[in-house]
């Protein structure tokens, strides 16, 4: 008896051992073909670094699809035993990029509109129907003239508004002259200290235009199937800082086959302006104020299927 457990716990830890040192090995084989992998990762990006810095168009865009459909037949457990509900977003961030010696012009959209329904089929007096749920687009145009290899003088104009609902009320034209800031060929900083918010609504009790200072940054990126798009625009008034308002988009997408793949977009928006609106018309706060409104952070999600062009 005693042998027989003496042998198997030579058994054992002789298992033990050669399976340690079997996972080491792998552990060590994986390690240097990451190194191996990092390092071409590093050529590759040389390389496109090169590409990009050639004169001529950059062309793209990333898309992205999302949906889901429900349908509920008595199903008691929930408040609605008989529903139909469904989701459908759409997101689609193109550019247009010309580069050339001693200056460059760089175009960008983004465009994000959504749809929701919830119909509760024992409610005759609900709403059937697909109602606007996102509603975004911005286009933006920036032109500059280079002084040196990173810095250039430039002048930029930025729309934005709604298409599905209120299509220019609001809407804001910033047109502005400064300086472009490029230390990165993924980055571009733009920084207008002379710049010009134009505000277009019905209530121009609420919406102000007014001087102040445009701060843009994009960021663009691409590593193996990743994309990655970062978008911050932001305005100071020198009026009054309740005029001032910024808007940060950030899209992701990672292609699985020829383009296809996945997709995420967080969207992200402070203005004090929108917010007194929304008070005033939505709420039916007619005393609302500057002072008095809840100016609390604006965020919407896109997930789904992506393309990349």
């Amino acid at each position: 008896m005693k042998k027989n457990l003496l042998s198997f716990v030579l058994f054992m830890a002789t298992l033990t051992a050669g399976f340690s040192q079997t996972l080491e090995e792998l552990k060590s084989e994986q390690a240097a073909k990451k190194d191996s992998i990092a390092a071409i990762q590093s050529r590759v990006d040389a390389i496109q670094s090169k590409i990009d810095a050639i004169p001529g168009w950059r062309i793209g865009a990333v898309g992205i699809v999302g949906a889901s459909f429900s349908e509920f037949n008595n199903w008691y457990a929930q408040g609605a035993p008989n529903n139909s509900a469904g989701n459908v977003s759409i997101s689609f961030s193109p550019y247009a990029n010309l580069m050339k010696e001693k200056y460059f012009w760089n175009n960008n959209a983004n465009i994000n509109l959504g749809w929701v329904k919830f119909d509760d089929k024992d409610d005759p007096t609900d709403n059937k129907d697909f109602r606007e749920a996102t509603d975004v687009f911005n286009i933006t145009s920036l032109f500059g003239y280079k002084l040196t290899e990173k810095i250039a003088v430039s002048t930029l104009a930025e729309y934005r508004t709604t298409l599905l609902n209120n299509f220019n009320d609001p809407g804001y034209l910033d047109a502005g002259l400064g300086i472009t800031w490029t230390p990165i060929t993924n980055l571009v900083v733009v920084v207008h200290p002379a710049n010009y918010n134009f505000v277009f609504a019905d209530d121009d009790t609420t919406f102000e235009s007014s001087l102040g200072a445009k701060i843009v940054a994009n960021y663009t990126k691409s590593i193996g199937g990743l994309k990655i798009m970062s978008n911050l625009s932001a305005f100071q008034s020198y009026e009054d800082s309740d005029l001032s308002n910024w808007t940060w988009i950030n899209s992701f997408s990672y292609s699985i086959f020829k383009g296809i793949g996945v997709g995420f977009e967080l969207g992200l928006r402070n203005n004090k302006q929108e917010a007194l609106n929304y008070a005033k018309t939505t709420l039916g706060n007619t005393n609302a104020t500057f002072d008095t409104v809840d100016n609390e952070l604006q965020v919407y999600t896109t997930a789904g299927i992506s393309y990349s062009f």
